[in-house]
């Protein structure tokens, strides 16, 4: 493994985690779903450095194109207003 490509696994290892963290502490339902979709593209991107590119696509297409899809309509279907405390 060369310096470059420890560099770039490095870097993405920790955006996964950094997005990780984010899905987990996020306040607000739609700040997680953002979230998840980073951790979820940069999980494709270890793929693609371990010479995988169908799994990485199948990364994008299925969980970032569908999964995230889902969850999102969810997120913006069932979130309630803020309640504004007087």
């Amino acid at each position: 493994m060369s310096g470059l490509e420890l560099a770039a696994f490095l870097v993405f290892a920790f955006a996964t985690l950094a997005f990780s963290v984010g899905v987990v502490l996020a306040e607000e339902a739609w700040h997680a779903a953002l979230a998840l979709g980073g951790a979820l593209g940069s999980v494709a991107v270890h793929y693609v450095m371990l010479n995988a590119e169908f799994v990485a696509a199948m990364q994008v297409l299925v969980y970032v194109g569908g999964v995230l899809v889902l969850v999102a309509f969810a997120v913006m279907l069932t979130t309630r207003e803020r309640e504004v405390a007087t």
